[in-house]
């Protein structure tokens, strides 16, 4: 697939991976099947297209990757076992990473907040609203306010930064 896209359009030099999907699940109700199903999704698909360009962007000498983690990796829940530890695996990965690839390849991490997309539809209202109330910025954030960290990170006003994991979540993360 790389091969064919780079013979299409040219050499990847840019990656965002953007891969999650969510089971509100605990300790109970958490089957080996749904942690199975998170991990293939949110850290395999994170590690595959990884992989997949960074021989190219370093015979190029050339890369910017951002993966997309949660505060969910960092601070992590009871009822998202599985998913906490999907993002925490995501960071860790970029961490390790940005040693191994540098100086050619700056990777970095976006850990997003609550953000106005399909993935929180499945909230409950008063859940919802109760973590809107817990966030020192008390709304969700958007898809676009992800996209401009995004940018920045893919940016050469980010060209000393690698192995980071920016936090974009109102200032919830930094609660008790």
């Amino acid at each position: 697939m790389v091969a064919e896209t780079e013979k299409t359009f040219g050499p990847i030099d840019l990656l965002v991976t953007s891969a999650g999907i969510v089971r509100r699940e605990n300790h109970e109700t958490l089957s080996f099947e749904i942690w199975k199903e998170i991990m293939e999704v949110n850290l395999d698909g994170t590690f595959l297209p990884v992989m997949a360009i960074k021989d190219g962007m370093l015979k190029r000498g050339f890369g910017r990757i951002v993966c997309i983690a949660s505060i969910a990796g960092l601070r992590p829940r009871p009822n998202n076992i599985a998913y906490s530890a999907s993002k925490a695996g995501v960071i860790g990965f970029v961490r390790s990473c940005s040693e191994a690839l540098a100086p050619s390849i700056r990777i970095n991490c976006l850990a997003p907040g609550l953000i106005e997309t399909d993935m929180i539809s499945t909230l409950a209202p008063e859940k919802r609203k109760a973590m809107i109330e817990a966030t020192p910025i008390p709304r969700t954030g958007t898809v676009e306010e992800m996209a401009n960290v995004v940018h920045f990170l893919l940016s050469e006003k980010a060209s000393f930064v690698t192995g980071q994991t920016y936090v974009a979540d109102g200032g919830r993360v930094t609660l008790p």
